[in-house]
């Protein structure tokens, strides 16, 4: 035992002798060679640019492609790689410690980019950041494949950061005060390349970069064609930033009151026959038909328990407000009833959302005597929902956690795939109708069909293995009609898919279709049903496509709820703006008064008619004041 104390004493004393003499020729270093440490220092911010590139590029030569026919953006990615590392250069003053932290950033970057676009064919932008918090769940979505290639790329990154930390390149210790103007002078301009539009508006004109207005998610993809890895980060930072929401021109009680008040309630009395019937809203994750795409030759057999549903009920077109992800779009609208694109179309809108009750669907249907509940088949935390959908006036809510192994299920929770089967959310859906004595307002965000579709026979086969996942999805929707068909307790089912399902980048169906910025807009179409078991009346159904935010409204008119101001001006603009979506036209002008009644129910101060006593509202207005 003293033996092996002491020749552990030994190593140590050796390590620490080691490490004091590597220090010192390290510091000899700095001085001995200062024309090449100054050429390392000068050199990184190329080197590191062309290797965060690489990585994504995937190839040498195609990153060279590149580089030769847009040199501009590649200079404009070494002119702003530079800055940031001066910038750290004055913070750290070590040549080592500024590379070291310059290159985690530009490598983690680079390779979440290779991830997201390999996993759903959506380039990376800054804002996808706020889901870190939420990196455990996203590991079931991800196609995550450490290549070859990539770990080569990260040694080399490795290797000049260890070349740059053995010559030690130091920045002298008597110029405080020209570091410290660096360092703000840099702080500045890489604030100003996102903030200030009079900057870098004519920077990107001079370097040439794309700042086409992306109003979907192609023309975004293609915008980072043009721009690549690091330029589009820094140009989409300053467009988001530029779009970023504000408050209403004359916003306040007075201008929402004129909104509101020219309308004549049609309908405050109540239901129609004294009929409550139980209503459940089903956003079926990644479901979609491509049977609308002729040239792919869709078996109608993927489809039948759909089909059937429809013609039972009654079969539309919706326009979903989003594309292969940020399924919280869709929810938001259908849980409001008001468009993303009121609130400048943010990727995750219950991120904007006041801390406060929210006067979503939810909060009517309690007015009414209804019971309500929000189910999902994934955790609570994700996305936020445990914590902020709590404010919208559901009195249940239902997850499950495969991570945790802790579930709010009733039913035995079976899986298919990946995720919780279709059947599983059915079964829950029954079984809250059964137990429940008032009638129930159901929504439910079910989990089964997202990706990934890797799964099957042939794994590499994504819209093969989707669609056998589509079938199943539909045997279990039969299964759960025909269940209603026998309860005897009146029952209306709104049936969608939040979006078409993200699938890999450049070998996606989509891209084997052609599909771009300019015709992908049936990709926003989707294809919904109406159902009941009690001989609902469908007159009130828009025949033409709307926006998905005017669904509930639809659905309200058909059980004949009561209307207030509210929904009634909402019934209004679906016969006047049936589609109020950027990303499935651009071109349709802002509506000034949807954009004012969006701001004012989901963060302003609620002056607009609703459910929720007016008190409820009266702490959030003295901290907005």
């Amino acid at each position: 035992m003293t033996e092996t104390l002491k020749a552990n004493k030994t190593t140590k004393k050796d390590y620490f002798k080691w490490a004091k003499s590597y220090n010192a020729l390290r510091e000899e270093n700095t001085e001995k060679y200062k024309w090449l440490n100054l050429a390392l220092l000068i050199l990184y911010p190329v080197f590191i640019t062309f290797m965060a590139e690489i990585n994504q590029f995937k190839k040498v030569t195609a990153f060279g492609k590149f580089l030769v026919e847009r040199p501009s953006v590649i200079l404009f990615d070494v002119t702003a790689a530079g800055i940031i590392f001066i910038l750290l250069l004055a913070a750290f003053r070590k040549g080592w410690v500024a590379a070291a932290i310059q290159s985690f950033v530009f490598m983690a970057l680079s390779i979440t980019e290779l991830f997201k676009y390999g996993t759903n064919g959506n380039h990376l932008i800054l804002s996808d950041m706020k889901l870190i918090r939420s990196a455990k769940s996203l590991k079931s979505f991800a196609y995550i494949r450490i290549t070859p290639a990539l770990i080569i790329y990260c040694a080399i990154v490795v290797a000049v950061v260890l070349l740059i930390f053995h010559f030690n390149p130091v920045l002298p210790h008597h110029v405080p005060f020209k570091r410290a103007t660096a360092g703000i002078v840099c702080a500045i301009l890489c604030t100003g390349m996102i903030i200030v539009p009079s900057f870098y508006n004519p920077v990107y004109k001079l370097f040439k970069l794309d700042t086409t207005a992306a109003t979907n998610a192609f023309l975004l993809n293609e915008k980072f064609d043009n721009n690549s890895f690091l330029a589009f980060l820094v140009e989409t930072a300053s467009e988001s930033y530029s779009n970023r929401l504000s408050v209403p021109e004359n916003y306040g009680a007075e201008l929402v009151d004129n909104i509101t008040d020219d309308v004549q309630v049609a309908n405050a009395a109540g239901f129609k026959d004294g009929i409550q019937p139980n209503v459940i809203v089903i956003m079926s994750e990644s479901y979609a038909d491509f049977r609308v795409f002729d040239e792919l030759g869709i078996d109608d057999k993927y489809y039948e328990g759909f089909d059937k549903a429809r013609s039972e009920g009654y079969a539309g077109t919706a326009i979903t407000p989003t594309y292969a992800s940020y399924t919280v779009r869709s929810e938001f609208e259908l849980l409001f009833g008001l468009p993303v694109r009121g609130i400048n179309a943010p990727n995750m809108p219950q991120r904007v959302l006041a801390e406060r009750e929210q006067p979503a669907l939810a909060q009517y249907y309690k007015s009414w005597g209804y019971k309500t509940a929000y189910v999902h088949p994934f955790l609570g935390s994700f996305y936020s929902r445990n914590r902020i959908y709590d404010q919208f006036g559901f009195d249940e809510m239902i997850f499950h956690d495969d991570i945790d192994n802790v579930t709010d299920f009733t039913v035995p929770v079976e899986h298919y795939g990946t995720y919780v089967d279709d059947k599983t959310v059915y079964d829950q859906l029954y079984d809250l109708v059964k137990t429940t004595d008032e009638p129930i307002y159901i929504h439910t965000t079910t989990m089964q069909n997202h990706q990934p579709y890797d799964q099957g026979e042939d794994p590499d086969d994504e819209l093969g293995n989707y669609l056998q996942w589509i079938q199943h999805s539909n045997e279990g929707l039969t299964v759960f009609l025909d269940e209603l068909k026998q309860l005897d307790e009146p029952t209306l089912v709104f049936f969608v898919g939040d979006h078409f399902p993200s699938m890999r980048g450049e070998t996606s169906v989509y891209n084997q279709l052609d599909l771009n910025g300019s015709n992908c807009s049936i990709l926003y179409e989707q294809e919904y049903f109406i159902w009941d078991n009690y001989g609902a009346d469908y007159s009130c159904v828009p025949e033409n496509p709307v926006s998905f935010f005017y669904m509930p409204y639809v659905l309200i008119d058909i059980i004949g709820a009561p209307h207030d101001e509210f929904i009634e001006k909402m019934n209004g603009f679906m016969e006047t703006v049936p589609v109020y979506s950027v990303d499935y036209n651009d071109g349709t002008p802002d509506n000034e008064e949807l954009d004012v009644l969006t701001y004012d129910r989901v963060i302003g101060d609620v002056y607009s008619p609703c459910p929720i006593p007016s008190e409820a509202f009266e702490s959030h207005k003295g901290a907005q004041e």
